[in-house]
């Protein structure tokens, strides 16, 4: 899919959410990946979720997402750590 055929119009706010196990650097892990691509990431743009169980931890990150490229690279990202069960 080309840019002219996302449904997106950049730059646009996205969340990108990632799910793991429940450690004490999760999110910094996940915030580090998405930072690689994004640079900076805006205060109050982080949102972690426990699970009923406390097992697991979702990541939420809120950017300023400027092209789909962009997007499938912080994606990537994440699918490439081990630590990443799950990326939405």
């Amino acid at each position: 899919m080309s840019e002219e055929e996302t449904l997106l119009k950049f730059p646009c706010q996205f969340p990108i959410k990632a799910m793991g196990k429940n450690t004490a650097d999760f999110d910094a892990i996940v915030i580090e990946i998405v930072r690689q691509h994004v640079g900076d990431i805006k205060e109050g743009a982080v949102l972690s979720r426990l699970s009923k169980g406390d097992k697991y931890l979702s990541v939420t990150v809120t950017i300023e997402a400027t092209s789909r490229k962009q997007l499938d690279a912080i994606y990537q990202g994440l699918t490439d750590c081990t630590e990443v069960l799950m990326a939405l």
